[in-house]
């Protein structure tokens, strides 16, 4: 694999929460999936990568910079409240 832009500079928790980030955002529909191109909403996978991160979450407690922790609670604040507009709008 190169190395190029793609790739985070930052090697840390950060690149992890984006991947994992990318993923829900992906399963909610907010980014057209690399495969079929199309934006899809699948609150079940949405759900999933979103558990993760709060697993990723919890088992990282107080061994993250404040930086870290920050990034990593606002991916899960930013996706559940994506996932709560979305099946609020596909509800009512």
């Amino acid at each position: 694999m190169g190395t190029g832009k793609a790739y985070p500079e930052q090697r840390d928790i950060r690149a992890i929460a984006i991947l994992l980030a990318t993923q829900g955002m992906i399963r909610l529909g907010e980014i057209p999936d690399p495969l079929s191109g199309r934006a899809v909403l699948d609150t079940e996978g949405a759900r999933f990568f979103i558990d993760l991160l709060r697993a990723l979450q919890e088992k990282t407690e107080n061994n993250l910079s404040p930086t870290e922790a920050a990034f990593l609670g606002d991916a899960v604040d930013n996706l559940r409240q994506i996932l709560a507009k979305k099946t609020e709008a596909k509800n009512g």
